[in-house]
């Protein structure tokens, strides 16, 4: 299954409501066949505009992140549950991106730069590519191009 991020924006309310929402909000997932993997507060912030939601203007909000593992056919229905619910002014589901596996050369990195393996190969490569210079003694006792 594909692991998604719902990210919600939720009125501001005080915490045992709050406790139900977010509760509910897990219920929804959890019927649908999914697992959370993990729930992050955001905290309480000012919106960065003014937004209207079943009929109400929104100026703050407690923002939560959910990232959780769900059958994809269930995305569409968890977004029209969400769109109904009047504690929820925001909500959005995203793919999540798989992180990229990188090497570590720190080691490498440090070393003065001649003695990099990259900037050797980028001086190897400059060195292919100069072009050969006029040489004086070539037999020819004079400058075959000198006006």
């Amino acid at each position: 299954m594909i692991t998604y991020e719902l990210m919600l924006l939720l009125r501001t309310m005080p915490k045992p409501e709050l406790h139900g929402v977010l509760k509910r909000i897990a219920t929804a997932i959890f019927d649908k066949g999914g697992v959370i993997r993990k729930l992050d507060n955001l905290g309480h912030k000012d919106m960065p505009y003014k937004t209207s939601s079943h009929g109400v203007v929104y100026n703050k909000a407690s923002y939560f992140l959910y990232e959780f593992t769900v059958p994809p056919s269930s995305i569409d229905t968890l977004l029209d549950e969400y769109g109904r619910d009047v504690d929820i002014i925001r909500r959005r589901i995203y793919k999540k991106n798989e992180e990229n596996k990188f090497k570590c050369t720190l080691d490498e990195e440090l070393q003065p730069p001649p003695y990099r393996k990259e900037v050797q190969e980028m001086i190897a490569k400059a060195r292919r590519l100069d072009k050969p210079k006029f040489s004086y003694n070539n037999g020819m006792d004079y400058y075959p191009f000198q006006k």
